[in-house]
């Protein structure tokens, strides 16, 4: 499929769509964790969850949802409100078009917005070169985004019976200033 996309703010008829795309991901690679994949309901109540102060966008292409990408807390201490961990899912037949790097660009102007400073990816890798379920992909993909790598994990996780590793990468969207000013919701009406 190829064609001009939209990147708008998901909305709850969205859900079959994010259900199936996430679903790919979690039955046929180690990119995920999860081993069952969330039915529609379930990514819904993920996506309100989120859209309570977070953002959580769509790609479109031809009215049909294409990928998706959304930012959350990254850990639940005051502390941390400047961060956020970023997730992003493209459907396996529209990659290679440059939808996660408009996904993703934005999801950082958002959080821009918004006020955070700090967005860190948890990406799962594979131990060997030749693995079956999981490639250096999102590692690359990241890096030509900007994203540094922190640091890794070894043997974090493990699916289809093997052991991955989990590295950690940031990207920082603005200056540190001493005192940060406060962080803002994410307000869907002021993003479209």
């Amino acid at each position: 499929m190829t064609g001009d996309s939209i990147i708008r703010v998901a909305r709850a008829d969205d859900a079959e769509a994010l259900a199936r795309i996430y679903a790919y991901y979690v039955e046929h690679t180690a990119i995920t964790f999860e081993y069952e994949a969330p039915d529609a309901a379930e990514m819904n109540a993920r996506r309100e969850k989120i859209l309570k102060h977070y953002p959580y966008l769509v790609a479109e292409q031809a009215g049909r949802v294409v990928g998706y990408a959304y930012a959350h807390e990254f850990y639940g201490r005051a502390a941390y409100a400047w961060s956020v961990e970023a997730s992003i899912y493209v459907a396996s037949d529209a990659r290679g078009q440059g939808l996660g790097r408009k996904l993703y660009a934005a999801l950082e102007h958002a959080l821009c917005a918004m006020g955070v400073l700090n967005v860190n990816a948890c990406i799962a890798v594979p131990r060997t070169a030749d693995d079956l379920y999981l490639t250096d992909g999102s590692l690359a993909f990241h890096k030509r985004l900007g994203y540094q790598m922190v640091g890794t994990f070894h043997q974090s996780g493990c699916k289809f019976g093997r052991w991955y590793d989990v590295a950690w990468m940031e990207k920082l969207l603005g200056a540190h200033e001493e005192p940060p000013a406060a962080v803002r919701d994410f307000c869907a009406g002021r993003y479209e």
